[in-house]
Parts: C-alpha cells; sequence; structure tokens
C-alpha cells in the first residue's frame, strides 16, 4: 500500500482526499460546480483539473491552450499517438481519448505515488490507450521509439519549477527524434518579469525547429504578471490563424506571437545546453493566493 496507508479525507469525505505523494501534499478537491470533477493540488499549487463525465472540458487556462494544439494537430477525430511528459491528474491524456477515440498515448510521470492516487481516485475509462509509466521525463522520452509520436507535450514542475535537464537543446534533440516528420511539441512553461526564461525558452526551440509560436495572456507577455505561457514547435508551418482564433475567444483570451515578432520578443535570448541550464524560476507565493 505504501504511501495510500496515510491517505486521510477531510471532515466532509465528499469534498477532499489528502494524501502524501513523492512530490509533496497531494489534494483532490471536489469541483461543487461539476458532479464528479476534481482539482488536484501539490503542495497548495494546483496542477489539474479532471472532470471525469466530461474528459473534453478544460477548466484550466494552459490546459484549455494545450487542447487547441490537440484540436489542431491533425485533422478532427484522428487518433493520434501522444507523448505526455508530467502526468497530473492525466487531463489531456483523457483529452486526447475523448476527443481522438483510438489513440495511443505514452504518459511519462516521475511521481509513482501521485500515479497511485489518481488511478485509484480518479480512474481512467476503460478501454483507454493509455500507459503511464513511472520514469524521469527525459528518461521516459528516451523510452519512445524514433518517429513514433505525432505529437510531444511537456508539462513537468518540480516544486513548481520545471526542470533545468527539460530546459535544454539536446531535451529538445530527444524531442525530435521522438517525434514523426512534422509533429507538433508543445510546451506549457511559466515565467514572470523580467521573462528571461521564457524568452531563453524560445531561443532553444528556434535551434532545432523551423516553425515556432507562442500563447499566453497579454499581461504575461507584456512582464505585468508570473504566469503560464504554451509553446509550440514544429517543422511545419503551424495553424497559427486557428489557434490565434481560439485563443482569443478563450474565457481568459490568450494573444499568439509568431515569426517576426515572436523573434523580437525573444530579444536576442540564446540557446541553452544540458551545461548551462538551470530550473525555470519559482512562482511567487501570491500567485496561488
Amino acid at each position: 500500500m505504501g504511501k495510500s496507508r496515510n491517505l486521510r479525507r477531510r471532515p466532509d469525505a465528499d469534498d477532499a482526499v489528502v494524501e502524501p505523494v513523492d512530490g509533496g501534499l497531494a489534494e483532490l478537491i471536489r469541483d461543487r460546480d461539476r458532479a464528479r470533477a476534481w482539482t488536484l493540488l501539490i503542495d497548495g499549487a494546483p496542477q489539474s483539473h479532471v472532470d471525469l463525465d466530461d474528459p473534453g472540458y478544460l477548466s484550466f487556462e494552459y490546459q484549455r491552450r494545450l487542447g487547441h494544439v490537440i484540436d489542431l494537430a491533425a485533422p478532427p477525430g484522428r487518433p493520434l499517438h501522444a507523448v505526455h511528459l508530467g502526468g497530473g491528474a492525466l487531463t489531456l491524456a483523457r483529452y486526447v481519448a475523448a476527443t481522438r477515440p483510438r489513440s495511443t498515448q505514452q504518459v511519462v510521470e516521475r511521481d509513482a505515488a501521485l500515479v497511485q492516487l489518481v488511478r485509484r481516485e480518479l480512474p481512467l475509462a476503460a478501454n483507454t490507450r493509455i500507459r503511464v509509466r513511472s520514469a524521469d521525463a527525459r528518461e521516459g522520452l528516451a523510452k519512445v521509439p524514433d518517429g513514433w509520436a505525432d505529437l510531444v507535450i511537456a508539462d513537468v514542475f518540480s516544486g513548481a519549477r520545471t526542470p533545468a535537464h527539460l530546459t535544454s537543446t539536446e531535451f529538445l534533440d530527444e524531442v525530435r527524434r521522438a517525434l514523426k516528420p512534422g509533429g507538433l511539441y508543445a510546451a506549457n512553461l511559466a515565467d514572470g518579469p523580467p521573462l528571461a526564461h521564457l524568452r531563453g525558452q524560445i531561443a532553444t526551440a528556434a535551434a532545432r525547429f523551423g516553425e515556432l509560436a507562442l500563447v499566453a495572456d497579454p499581461t504575461v507577455l507584456r512582464g505585468k504578471r508570473f504566469g503560464n505561457a504554451v509553446l509550440v514547435a514544429s517543422d511545419l508551418p503551424l495553424p497559427v490563424a486557428e489557434l490565434t482564433r481560439r485563443a482569443a475567444s478563450d474565457p481568459h483570451p490568450g494573444r499568439v506571437e509568431h515569426g517576426r515578432a515572436l523573434t523580437d520578443f525573444a530579444g536576442g535570448a540564446v540557446a541553452v545546453t544540458d551545461a548551462a541550464a538551470v530550473a525555470s524560476p519559482a512562482p511567487p507565493p501570491s500567485v496561488f493566493r
């Protein structure tokens, strides 16, 4: 049973499950507005939201934007081979399974205790072709066959920071190896003023992919607050117009930068290598208040 023996429920047992996992204290909080929906928090930081009755519903802003990328990765309904680096509550893997039946997916999540918790409390629907591997993201990616994936999504945080070894050109070399020609890479990045990490990640992706786009809240792009940005990369032209339309129609509208505007935004930043890589900055405490 391991850490599951330490599971405890809050006074109203239907409201929350609280359990230590490898990465800290996990909480599953019931969404009072949706009958079988839950939010996952680790050490108080929101990680994922899942609606078991409607896995096509994406509540979190950054997950909605990654959902747009999934929607635009291939014609509607066509199955994908998808790799998810970082599992959380398996929100995006469930989304792919719901919107693109018969997709085959690999999820790499280092926190084995978290995987056990999610599988037990938020079980996957039957017949979903989702394989979850408990491993470091880069080590798990190395086991993906060459040219297997239509889509690789990186959403990995440890202590609310992206680990350094997932920010480099060498890491992106592994992503490219696993992708089919013309496949898509999408990464959830977090940064705040002065946006040095975000600019460095744009430069790093530009060193390995021919086409880039960035989706974020305009206030984040202006360096006014800490927040998430979704970076999309491929060797083929990206569906920028449709991505722009979808991001603009979100409940919290996002802006898409690409081409020369994105190059200018990067501001001369240089690509990050393993030798120079550092973790993304920690969010200020006010972000989760």
